[in-house]
């Protein structure tokens, strides 16, 4: 696989204790093993098969998406930020590639 390409999004201004929009999005292919090539040979399966991410020590999400997810998939979800933080994103695909992005969620 290519370079994977991640990047996670939440507001400017966060203050202790409020709830945040975290907007996290993937570049990968999600081949479902169902499409077929130019010559007619089946493109191999490859999802994501977990998606990990923590704040700080805390878990705040886990997906095991399946073959129905579209190519780069998008995930949107709340969590509460009551201090700064080490934002980290994993993920594993079927061919094993390890994906990660890490990035300082700021409180003020």
């Amino acid at each position: 696989m290519s370079l994977v390409i991640a990047r996670v999004q939440w507001p400017d201004r966060i203050a202790a204790g409020d709830v945040v929009k975290v907007r996290l999005l993937i570049q990968h292919p999600m081949d479902t093993g169902y499409l077929q090539d130019l010559q007619g040979k089946l493109v191999p399966r490859n999802v994501i098969r977990q998606l990990t991410c923590t704040l700080g020590k805390q878990e705040v999400l886990r997906v095991e998406p399946s073959s129905g997810i579209a190519a780069d998939p998008y995930f949107e979800f709340y969590l509460r930020a009551d201090q700064t933080a080490e934002f980290r994103a994993e993920w594993q695909d079927d061919r094993g590639f390890q994906g990660v992005l890490v990035q300082t969620l700021k409180v003020l």
